[in-house]
């Protein structure tokens, strides 16, 4: 505790007195300062003790002490010392009443007493004050290391809030809270998330206080790197002392130095996932199993789903425009104990996640925040394209991995085509292949092949589109579709002879009757 005036009070070696101001004497004293000036105020910080003679003040006008304590006080002094026997052989009762109407405690100073003794009974007192947080924290640190080792980020939170006195959070990179200690500040962590994210957001490190009805918080971000990898969130009743900090900052000195490790080891992990897949791709499953051993062994011991992921080229070019992807996936994929394989393969991203799995699960939830900020966005805006483009493949093994990659390739493509944040090639596989024909590429193609027929049928001369379709309907059968028709099998015919007059084209080849039919459709699900 720094000093305060009670312990002045109580200091043998000072003889000091009270005269006013009793109720306050437990103000933590800064600085003990003498000053004659009649106005000290523009040279005061406050905290400090002011030491005066009044030897250029009218200590016995009431009005001129009254306004002469008023200024101390509104300046934050938080005593007046005075000593007798100098210019006053006692305190004049004008200063006394002024102090005790403000509550400004007034001590008296007998002139045996030196100013300069009651600066050195603070100074040490401070530097005592300062030595003790000092060793407070170095057994703060050691205590904190000491859990670190044993116990991982757990342990750490654990002994930095028993050493704040408060709680402690741990969040990861996607703002999601990791541990928190004691357990019953989890709740109060989860409604951080927010100002997690925003802190995320920023450059480390950085740092923020939130402060709530119930606590005040401090947020801080861990990693050295541009983006954050985790954040440390820390709650106490007020503001933390200087022991207390030191043990703060030992404790984001800790979690730097974990993250970092991590950091370096997350890049060897990736050089073994990125063979991993290259393997698998390869048709080389067993060479795949072997180089992945423990670390993504139980990834192909289970069907898996792979991922595709890249940016259209509308999408700006700064930033790491996989990174929040990433993170949450990782994140995700980690609470689940989930193994996860995340690779560069040139400009995309490719993603191995386990079936029905958390990390999957990610993958659906960010491609749905995604087409959801495109919806929000105004015509015209930054959401009219997705930021990100996902193709997802059907379950797969590892022999099947090169499939599996051709699958959520051809998802992408179709993502691509159709402006959505993420398509599933299982979506593709058990529904009809007409929605393809919305392409603009085949329309264009359905719009070539069927114009000559409907001029024709603009000039009046008869319906053949609507005889072909018919016709195309009924698989050929004449009697059947020119009763749809309400016209002769005969005139039918020759309907069907002047379509292949006009296209040059045989009705009776299979793929000239696939390709009309597929034109129709095309053309029709424009209009309808």
């Amino acid at each position: 505790m720094p000093p305060t005036l009670a312990s002045l009070v109580h200091h043998s070696a000072l003889k000091l007195t009270v005269r006013a101001g009793e109720e306050h004497l437990d103000a933590p004293v800064r600085w003990a300062h003498a000053s004659e000036l009649t106005d000290p105020v523009p040279y005061m910080e406050g905290g400090e003790l002011l030491l005066i003679t009044a030897l250029k003040l009218d200590a016995e006008d009431p009005e001129a002490m009254s306004r002469y304590v008023k200024r101390l006080a509104a300046a934050g002094v938080v005593g007046l010392g005075f000593a007798v026997g100098v210019h006053y052989k006692d305190i004049p009762e004008a200063l006394v009443a002024a102090a005790a109407d403000e509550g400004l405690p007034l001590l008296e100073v007998p002139r045996r007493t030196p100013f300069l003794a009651i600066s050195k009974a603070v100074s040490a007192a401070i530097a005592a004050d300062q030595y003790r947080a000092v060793t407070a924290g170095f057994a703060a640190q050691r205590e904190l290391t000491k859990q670190a080792l044993s116990d991982g980020p757990e342990g750490l939170l654990g002994a930095l809030a028993a050493q704040v006195d408060g709680w402690a959070a741990l969040y990861d990179a996607s703002g999601a809270v990791v541990a928190t200690a004691p357990e019953w500040a989890s709740r109060r962590a989860a409604r951080l998330t927010t100002d997690v994210e925003r802190l995320r957001d920023r450059a480390a490190p950085a740092s923020a206080v939130v402060a709530g009805a119930e606590d005040r918080v401090e947020l801080h971000s861990i990693g050295t790197g541009r983006r954050p990898r985790a954040a440390l969130a820390v709650g106490t009743a007020s503001t933390l002392g200087t022991a207390e900090r030191y043990a703060l900052h030992s404790a984001i000195a800790l979690l730097t130095l974990t993250t970092e490790r991590n950091r370096s080891l997350q890049a060897a992990e990736a050089r073994v996932g990125s063979a991993v897949l290259r393997m698998l791709l390869a048709g080389e499953p067993d060479h795949a199993r072997t180089v992945a051993g423990e670390l993504y062994g139980s990834l192909l011991d289970a069907p898996f789903r792979l991922v595709v992921a890249e940016v259209p080229a509308s999408a700006p070019a700064d930033g790491d425009p996989f990174a929040q992807l990433t993170d949450a996936v990782e994140s995700a994929a980690a609470r689940a104990g989930e193994a996860l394989l995340v690779v560069p393969y040139g400009e995309r991203l490719v993603l191995l996640v386990v079936d029905g799995g958390a990390g999957a699960a990610a993958c659906v939830a960010y491609a749905r925040t995604l087409e959801a900020g495109r919806s929000d966005a105004p015509e015209g805006g930054a959401g009219d394209g997705a930021a990100l483009l996902l193709g997802l493949s059907a379950p797969a093994g590892p022999i099947a991995a090169a499939t599996a990659y051709k699958q959520a390739d051809q998802a992408l493509s179709i993502a691509r085509r159709r402006g959505r944040a993420m398509v599933e090639h299982e979506d593709l596989a058990a529904g009809s292949v007409l929605p393809l024909l919305a392409d603009d590429a085949v329309r264009a193609f359905a719009d070539g092949l069927l114009r000559a027929l409907y001029e024709h049928d603009a000039t009046g001369r008869g319906d053949l589109i609507a005889s072909l379709r018919a016709w195309l309907s009924r698989h050929g059968q004449w009697d059947a579709a020119a009763a749809d028709l309400g016209v002769h099998r005969h005139t039918l015919r020759y309907r069907m002879r002047r379509v292949e007059e006009i296209l040059g084209r045989s009705l009776d080849d299979p793929d000239v009757r696939m390709e009309l039919w597929l034109s129709l459709k095309a053309t029709s699900s424009g209009t309808e």
